[in-house]
Order: structure tokens, then sequence, then C-alpha cells
């Protein structure tokens, strides 16, 4: 061990550095995890016991030694660098690269302008998984088992692999062999959230009213992809509940909310509607922001612009996520953020959002 010590300590001095990468050659070969120290630290347990105090001593003095002459050279080639005379072939006077700076998504600035002016009213956020199951996308909502939205051609569903499984000679049967395990109705059990209301069943479940609570998210949906509809969009959906809730609190906070956002003058309507998880149940429409509702290819020429759905929280769905519906009564609603965007910004197709065209995205540089 002694030798060891003594040519280790030679090797160490006789080490010649004039570059960084020498540097870091001299740190791998002797103070690094597994240099020549850490072996013989390593060994330092097959001395004698009478002679491990001294030999422990000369191995930390040589460590301290070796970090010593890393710091040095370190310092040198430093020193030396920031010496080193500047680069005659380069022209300082010139200008520099301009460094482009990102900006923020037209979508991202409308969802949390639209967090802000429900959380001014004391709505609060609530997230959830993009993969869901059955019960919170479809049956806890009220959804009959033979709804369309079940069909494939509406919603993206997964089916799971089953695990491998040996066949008696011993082999393992092929992917083809495997089956997922289908819901009742035929269709995988798990599936890409077609809405955010999957989150107010989970809210829902976990707490007790009053709830006041907005969804924003990414949902998906299998429609072909054009100027007014894709597969993958974003909404935010709220609900309220708590006892005496009424469809007149629901219109005043859809009120608030148009006019928190597009200004004082837009017009809005509810027209009747049906959807399985609200009773009952209406379609928002504002005056359409293009045409100032005159009339034109955007509303149709109808003067008239969907913002969303609304309605009173269904008895079913409150009894099914454990809520005494004969105390508590509540409204929920949902908006799509690209509509919103596209109104607030007069932007007429929403395949600009998803295309990373930088000219686009600069309009709302500041925004």
């Amino acid at each position: 061990m002694q030798e060891n010590i003594t040519r280790l300590r030679a090797d160490i001095e006789a080490y010649d550095v004039t570059s960084h990468e020498q540097l870091e050659q001299f740190r791998i070969a002797f103070t690094g995890r597994k240099g020549q120290l850490a072996d013989l630290f390593d060994q330092l347990k097959t001395v004698p016991q009478e002679e491990r105090r001294a030999v422990g001593q000369e191995l930390n003095q040589l460590k301290q030694f070796a970090q010593q002459r890393f710091e040095e050279r370190r310092e040198q080639l430093e020193a030396a660098q920031n010496n080193a005379p500047a680069d005659p072939t380069f022209d300082y006077t010139l200008p520099p690269t301009p460094q482009a700076l990102g900006t923020r998504h037209p979508l991202s600035l409308v969802r949390e302008e639209m967090v802000r002016i429900f959380s001014r009213i004391g709505f609060n956020v609530a997230e959830g998984p993009e993969i869901e199951d059955d019960w919170h996308n479809f049956t806890a909502l009220n959804f009959p088992e033979n709804h369309p939205a079940r069909d494939m051609q509406d919603t993206f569903f997964i089916a799971p692999t089953a695990p491998p499984t040996h066949l008696e000679n011993g082999e393992m049967a092929s992917s083809e062999s495997s089956s997922a395990t289908p819901h009742p109705t035929g269709s995988p059990s798990h599936l890409l959230r077609t809405h955010t209301s999957t989150v107010q069943v989970r809210v829902m479940e976990s707490q007790q009213p009053p709830i006041r609570s907005i969804m924003p998210g990414r949902v998906y949906r299998n429609e072909a992809i054009s100027a007014r509809a894709h597969m993958m969009f974003h909404q935010v959906e709220g609900i309220f509940i708590d006892e005496g809730v009424s469809f007149a609190d629901l219109k005043q906070t859809v009120y608030y909310f148009v006019q928190e956002m597009f200004g004082e003058d837009i017009q809005i309507r509810f027209r009747p509607s049906f959807f399985p998880f609200t009773e009952p149940s209406a379609e928002i429409d504002i005056t359409c922001l293009i045409c100032k509702g005159k009339g034109c290819n955007i509303c149709k020429g109808s003067g008239w612009v969907e913002i969303g759905g609304c309605g009173m929280v269904d008895p079913a769905v409150l009894q099914q996520s454990g809520i005494d519906p004969e105390r508590y009564s509540g409204y929920a609603w949902g908006m799509g953020i690209e509509r919103i965007t596209m109104l607030k910004y007069q932007i007429k197709d929403l395949r600009l959002f998803t295309e990373n065209d930088m000219r686009f995205l600069r309009q709302f540089e500041g925004a």
C-alpha cells in the first residue's frame, strides 16, 4: 500500500495539464469516483488494523494534494483563457444577431382570461385525467347505453392489451391472440375524454356542496378536421351546486361572463335544447362579432353564434355522484375555448391554432 501511495503521488506531480480536455482526464484518473484514489481507499480495509490509521492519514493527505493540483491547473487555464488576445478576424462593431422571443398562444391567453373572469365570482379550477373510464365520461352523466356518442365514429376508445399468456409448449401467445376487456355495450372501457364534464363528476364524488368549480382542459372527438371542427380541442366547463340554485342564477352567470369577455353591448339568447346530464337545457348564443348581428357566412346569415350549452344538473346525475337531489340543486355549462378565441380575435379558421405558423402567432405579442 505504501508503494502504491508513493507511486500515485509521483504520477499526480508529473501529470501535465495544458487544456480543459486534459484537466477532465486528470479528474477522471485521480479524483473521480472511479479514479485511482478511490481504488486505494477501497483497499484500505485490507491493511492490518494496527497500520490502518497511519495509512488512512496518508491517503487523506494524498487526496488533498490531488484536489489542490486540480484547482491550481483549472485556475491557470481560466486565467490563460481570459488573457488570450482578441480574434483579429472578428469585427466587434457588427450588430448582434437578434434573438427571436416566443409569445403566448391565443388559446392560452383566452383560457387564462376565462379563469380570471370566473375566479372573480368565486369559482375555483379543477382538473382531471384525459384518459377516462366509461363511468365518468358517459354513465355517470346519464348517457344511455345506446347513445350515439358511445359509437366509435364519435369517440376514441382505448383497447387495453391483455397480459401475455403461455401456451402448453411454453411459447408466449402472440399479441393477436390477446383480447381487450370490452365494456358491456361492446366498446372498450377506457377512452380519450370527449368533454371535461368528466371532471364535474369527479368533483361531485369527492366533495359535498356547496361546489363552485370550473374545468378547463383538452378533449378529443373522432371528427374530420376542417375550418370549423377538429379532433382535439379545449373546453371550459363549470358547475355550481348548493341549496336553492335556480336557472336564474345560471343566466346571470352567463350574462356576467359574456359581458366581461366581449363587452356590455353583446346580446345574449338562450335556445331550448337537450343534454343527457341537464334538465332543462339550453344553447347559449351571442351576437356575431364578425358582422355585428347583420348576417354573414360565420353566423350563416342569422346574426347569432353559439358559444356553448348549459342547464340545470339532472337529479339523476347528482344522485349517482352521492349528492342528495332533494336537498341540493345546481347548474352546469360548457364552452369551447377555440370558439371563444375565434370570436374574440375574429379568426375564421380553426386549423390555425395547431399549424405553428409564426406569422399567425406573432399577432398576439403583447396581448
